[in-house]
């Protein structure tokens, strides 16, 4: 209310200022648009990033330099006709060079984001394929916060801000399932944070809707390893030629192998599908298949090893009774 009242002063004042310079309503007429121009001015400018106005700035700078350096370039050539010409256009020149310059370095204000906060430098010195990027799905999932404590991967690992803004979209979600899943994500961030595991890179793709596709196009730019538990981001990934972490991948292969002949014990918990056939499962969640369990359900029970599969959702050993 206050920044509205400043304003309504300073048109009032430029009317003012007008009407004394000219004498009528002409100037009044001027004075007001001015200040109503100057007023519009400012409420563009506090809505565009500080980042964004110095780098449209140093833009128009290089242009109307490069437009000089073209002058000087003619006028080497020593030939009036054309310096002429160019000395008769040299501001349309300037004017012309000022605006590619100013579009360029704000459309490419992406990688300069980089270059100024110097993100790789921060994650890695030396190896920018050791860049590791958190997905959505990663942080909700949250075994990345005991992975990190076990050492397994150092950090600070990268979480763009277009992933931080889906994951306040999902915390404000109506579906009750995502919004606890996204506060869940929130405090694993959290986490993170206060070990200085995580830096945030402030970088989006408003030309891009789908945050996958964000994603990958952040990683190519970084070379950077996407850090995920979505199989189908981790499919276009790999297609795309960007190195993937699937933490279910890892899960699965430190999955203890049970050669035919071992032997262990395992608690019957319910009948498998086949006939007579018990199940139940070892720690880690991997089902065990019991030929003849049946009548061991609630029981537990020594069995040997006969074969084991391999499935998309893991591993099931296959075993009998002793």
């Amino acid at each position: 209310m206050i920044l509205w009242f400043i304003r309504g002063v300073i048109v009032i004042i430029s009317s003012l200022v007008g009407f004394f310079i000219q004498k009528d309503y002409v100037g009044v007429l001027l004075g007001a648009g001015f200040g109503i121009v100057i007023i519009l001015l400012e409420i563009l400018i506090s809505r565009i990033k500080l980042d964004t106005l110095i780098a449209a700035f140093i833009g128009m700078t290089l242009g109307i330099i490069a437009a000089q350096l073209v002058d000087y370039l003619i006028f080497l050539l020593e030939e009036p006709k054309i310096i002429e010409i160019f000395r008769k256009f040299l501001w349309l020149v300037r004017i012309g060079f000022a605006y590619l310059g100013l579009i360029i370095a704000v459309r490419k204000k992406v990688e300069v984001d980089l270059l100024d906060k110097d993100i790789l430098h921060q994650v890695r010195k030396s190896n920018r394929d050791n860049v590791l990027i958190l997905d959505t799905s990663m942080i909700i999932d949250g075994r990345i916060v005991d992975i990190y404590q076990t050492k397994f991967i150092d950090g600070p690992m990268v979480v763009p801000r277009f992933i931080l803004n889906e994951l306040q979209l999902l915390a404000d979600s109506q579906d009750h399932n995502k919004r606890l899943r996204a506060k869940r994500g929130l405090e694993m961030l959290g986490k993170l944070k206060d070990e200085k595991a995580i830096v945030i890179a402030d970088i989006d793709y408003p030309e891009m809707k789908e945050t996958d596709a964000k994603l990958i196009k952040f990683a190519k730019n970084v070379g950077g390893k996407i850090l995920t538990v979505d199989y189908n981001l981790n499919k276009i990934a790999t297609l795309e030629g960007i190195s993937v972490l699937n933490i279910n991948d890892l899960a699965n292969a430190l999955k203890p192998i049970f050669l035919p002949g071992e032997t262990f014990s395992i608690y019957i918990l319910k009948e498998g599908k086949d006939y007579n056939q018990g199940v139940g499962y070892l720690d880690d969640g991997t089902m065990v298949v019991v030929e003849d369990g049946r009548k061991f359900i609630n029981r537990k029970i020594d069995v040997v090893v006969t074969s084991t599969l391999q499935t998309s959702s893991g591993r099931i050993i296959f075993t009998k009774p002793i």
